[in-house]
């Protein structure tokens, strides 16, 4: 693209410069660390950590407009560093150089608004943001690429060397990890721990398919996370959790892409969320935050978090009105459909409490809200959305059961529009529609099928046995013909043609 023609106000700024004082603040205690250091809990005092800018004040150089100018034109270069999520690089990475960024594909997924007949049935106006069509299906990605984009710069400056990664992980995570750190081999390696037979054959897959060390583990995933914070306390790996503040920072780019794509007016609308280890709906809000500090926003959109019955530690602790004295207890959790959410001790929890209070106290009145949801709701809304044209997973048929009951809650209301977010993609989840149209989901999922959803194949075969074809035995031209019409004939009976 000829800069040339870029309006020349904004000409200079299109392309940006490493700029940034990056710097790590704890959330317990306030001290503050260089981002040169492989940092992901405080060392004074163990708690978790968000990313800042010494240089944020640079960021009011430009008025809002002028940041949503640039931004809208920045999306005609074809520049890999800022096709993705670095199209924000001033708001996620300032400090990193476009050659240090790595970019896989990810950002900028579509918001596909709810067919008419889902908005009929549900009596609301909303969109699925289809985050699982991140290049490793699943909106983990973001954090992955600014977590390795970091490790890159560290790696390009010399700063780091023969670096091994490690994540703990309900599928997911361990996904995203193992393909972004694969494209810097032989830079970088991965290992990642899995609950054993906590993630579907599909997540399994695909850290084994990138060549990560994959570690089964007996438990749930938080017993995993135990073991991966044991490893990073003792020696010099990469936690690419969310525990890592960089994770954080690439996931706000999810809140930037809703501003954009709405045309920068978040008036009437609401954002829904599923909350697992708490890392996404912290840095979905921190990111709002951001743009409205900077005047790119006028409005915060109204945040909806939502957990299943089975695995609900965050909206437990915001059961209590009272600030002052709500406690937080982790939960054991049960099994969940929404199987990347089944977290009982989310280890952004620290975060969610600081970030909520920030936004509520910014919007001036209550604007995050925590919604409790069946298992059978979430199976059920999930078919629901995918048999309506969407291809959402079960974290995001969690979604659309909270919002759902949400309105019943009148939390919503039909005049606001809602953007729910698809984790990942249908395809990652399908071993539990199957289970479901097979009736064969466990007692202890609490979901019993309904038989309007069930959607089984039909076999088809004709009436005489010497006429069904195969590869080994090829039907003569006559045989053959007998077999188009005879299994024609009975479809079209079936289709009532």
């Amino acid at each position: 693209m000829n800069l040339e023609l870029f309006p020349e106000e904004i000409r200079p700024y299109i392309i940006p410069k490493p700029a940034g004082k990056l710097f790590y603040r704890c959330l317990g205690c306030s001290a503050e660390f260089s981002i040169e250091k492989l940092l992901y809990v405080c060392p004074d005092c163990n708690q978790v950590l968000l990313i800042h800018d010494k240089n944020e004040a640079a960021l009011s150089q430009h008025t809002g407009a002028t940041w949503q100018k640039i931004f809208d034109y920045r999306k005609m270069l074809k520049i890999p560093a800022l096709k993705g999520i670095y199209r924000y690089h001033e708001f996620i990475g300032s400090c990193i150089p476009l050659d240090s960024i790595l970019y896989l594909g990810e950002g900028h997924t579509p918001i596909v608004e709810a067919s008419p007949h889902l908005k009929e049935k549900t009596g609301l106006n909303f969109f699925y943001k289809n985050d699982g069509q991140n290049p490793s299906a699943s909106f983990k990605d973001r954090g992955m690429a600014s977590a390795l984009s970091s490790i890159k710069y560290l790696i390009d400056q010399n700063l780091v060397s023969d670096v091994i990664a490690i994540c703990a992980s309900t599928g997911d995570t361990s996904a995203a990890a193992a393909l972004y750190v694969s494209y810097l081999k032989p830079l970088i390696k991965s290992a990642v721990l899995l609950p054993h037979k906590k993630v579907t054959s599909q997540q399994l897959a695909q850290p084994l398919g990138s060549g990560a060390n994959v570690f089964e583990i007996p438990g749930v995933f938080d017993d995993c996370m135990k073991i991966v914070e044991h490893l990073s306390s003792l020696y010099p790996v990469v936690l690419l959790n969310s525990k890592n503040a960089w994770r954080i920072l690439g996931q706000e780019s999810y809140s930037y892409e809703i501003a954009q794509d709405f045309d920068w007016d978040m008036a009437n609308k609401v954002v829904v969320v599923p909350i697992g280890n708490a890392g996404n709906i912290s840095a979905i809000m921190n990111g709002f935050l951001k743009f409205h500090k900077a005047g790119i926003i006028d409005q915060l959109p109204k945040i909806i978090g939502v957990q299943s019955e089975h695995a609900d530690p965050v909206f437990q602790y915001y059961l209590e009105p009272d600030e002052n004295k709500r406690c937080f207890k982790p939960v054991n959790t049960r099994p969940s459909v929404a199987q990347a959410a089944m977290i009982g001790n989310p280890v952004s929890m620290p975060r969610v409490i600081e970030i909520t209070r920030q936004y509520n106290k910014t919007s001036c009145h209550q604007n995050v809200f925590f919604i409790q949801v069946k298992e059978q709701a979430i199976m059920d809304w999930q078919l629901t959305a995918n048999q309506n044209g969407h291809i959402t997973c079960t974290q995001g048929g969690e979604c659309l059961a909270g919002l759902v009951k949400a309105a019943a809650q009148k939390i919503v209301t039909p005049a606001e529009t809602a953007i729910l977010d698809a984790t990942a993609h249908a395809i990652k989840f399908s071993e539990f529609q199957n289970l479901y149209f097979k009736n064969q989901i466990p007692d202890a999922y609490d979901i019993k099928p309904n038989s309007g959803f069930i959607n089984l194949p039909d076999l088809i075969t004709p009436d005489n046995p010497d006429i069904v074809p195969s590869q080994e035995k090829r039907l003569d031209r006559k045989e053959f013909q007998c077999f188009v019409q005879d299994i024609s004939g009975k479809i079209a009976k079936k289709l009532n043609l």
